[in-house]
């Protein structure tokens, strides 16, 4: 018996779950992905200053290579092919879609020009093809970022690292400029929560103290006195972190930037110009209460030239699957929808945890196919590889292989700067060019507004 398995989404929880699938006897597994290349959020969400995290794609690597699993890139679900098509073609299909819509803010002004959700803005510094027209409009007043969390750290810390810190990075050379044109010189990081609660870890935090340019500014009255042998796990690690943020409040230099650390502060209101640019944001003070955040009477407005929204990520829904538009998740039995449909990763579990909080759902979801296949066998196997290849074929999409992606990937490494560890194409004409120079025929992507059907 040979069960075919589709995964939808070829980032860490798409290749964590086709690595433990690997363990499942008779078993065919093809990762389909929208981007022409693969590995999700570590290529396009991970911050390009930040290479030792890239690494685990080498284990991915190891995954892709094998005989049984079959990358498919620039395949979009919904307009190259359907969810229900590929149900039909496959036993079973794996949601591991991720979360790659900003969370808003639902304040007044967060649709003026400057204000940028960090899913659009992360994904322009590192040249995600669906940002890299983005343009964002920086400087030259100061930036705020809202949100308390890594992803708020990664923004500021990519805007104020000088030029030779960069230099090691993957960052594109057209977001290179514009943040050097833009010459910001103070970023807000501003967090509706306290210190205690902010979500930063040491090992961000420590960066921003090492920076070469710019200077940590935070009130050490904002930073809570330190607590008495605190016993359990959670409180440990909180107290690591809070000594980390009580060095950062006593350093005295005096560099060019400054990053301004504000806690206890929830936007209330974004201002505009005449000609609607922002020009600043408003910020209610808030205090615990009962366990929940509730606003003071305190008012603080920050003026800024440039926002950034850094306060979650969400999943879309897809067409006959049930969605949880509240939590931004597909309701599941951990992980199984139904039997031969799964989902893994923030599809699963919301966009919570780090690279590694993945692999979990993909051993349960492998250990669920295993459990399933005699019911999903009892309705009769399904083609498969041969029917989503054939019909990909009569639609003209031009899929990416795996190995279309290593050529990529070559081309990319060397053609990278100085210090650079490669130079990312940013687009799909880009890396089709790429491939047509190695010799393999070349034809172009499916529309994405019209689809021909063709004989599938």
């Amino acid at each position: 018996m040979t069960l075919s398995v589709a995964i939808i989404g070829a980032g860490p929880a798409g290749f964590y779950a086709a690595e433990s699938l690997l363990d499942v006897p008779g078993v065919r597994i093809d990762i389909i992905e929208r981007l022409p290349t693969p590995f999700g959020l570590i290529r396009a969400g991970v911050a390009p200053d930040h290479q030792s995290t890239k690494q685990v794609v080498r284990r991915f690597e190891q995954t892709a290579l094998q005989d049984i699993v079959h990358f498919y890139g620039n395949v979009e679900i919904g307009r190259a092919v359907d969810l229900d098509e590929l149900r039909g073609f496959y036993d079973a299909v794996v949601l591991a879609v991720g979360a790659g819509l900003d969370r808003p803010l639902d304040v007044p002004g967060e649709r003026l020009d400057g204000v940028y959700g960090s899913a659009s803005f992360v994904g322009w510094y590192n040249g995600h093809p669906d940002f890299r027209d983005l343009a964002p409009r920086l400087g030259p007043g100061p930036a705020v970022v809202i949100g308390n969390g890594n992803v708020a750290l990664d923004v500021a810390r990519v805007l104020v690292k000088s030029e030779v810190e960069m230099a090691t990075s993957d960052l594109p050379d057209f977001a290179r400029e514009a943040i050097r044109a833009g010459g910001i010189a103070d970023v807000f990081i501003v967090g509706r929560r306290g210190a205690a609660d902010a979500k930063f870890t040491r090992t961000e935090l420590r960066e921003i103290g090492a920076l070469e340019a710019c200077d940590p500014i935070i009130d050490p009255d904002d930073i809570p006195a330190p607590a008495v042998n605190p016993v359990d796990r959670d409180g440990r690690l909180r107290e690591k972190t809070l000594a980390v943020l009580r060095g950062l409040a006593v350093l005295r230099t005096v560099k060019p930037k400054r990053l301004h650390f504000r806690f206890h502060r929830a936007p209330v209101a974004i201002e505009g110009d005449d000609a609607g640019a922002v020009r600043a944001v408003q910020f209610a003070g808030t205090q615990m209460k009962d366990g929940r955040i509730v606003a003071t009477d305190m008012i603080e407005r920050i003026a800024c030239s440039f926002v950034v929204a850094a306060i979650g990520y969400r999943t879309g829904p897809i067409a006959g699957i049930p969605f949880d538009a509240d939590r931004g998740l597909f309701p599941s039995d951990d992980g199984r929808i139904a039997p031969g449909v799964y989902a893994v990763g923030w599809a699963k579990r919301g966009p919570t945890g780090v690279i590694g909080s993945n692999r979990p759902d993909g051993t349960t979801c492998a250990e669920q196919i295993a459990a399933d296949a005699p019911v999903l066998a009892s309705r009769g196997l399904k083609p498969g590889r041969a029917a989503f290849e054939a019909c990909m074929r009569a639609r003209g999409v031009r899929t990416i292989t795996f190995d279309d992606w290593r050529k990529i990937d070559a081309a990319e490494i060397a053609g990278a700067d100085q210090l650079a560890p490669r130079r990312k194409f940013t687009s799909l004409g880009e890396m089709l060019a790429v491939l047509a120079e190695s010799g393999k025929p070349i034809c172009g992507p499916v529309p994405r507004a019209v689809r021909s059907d063709g004989d599938c």
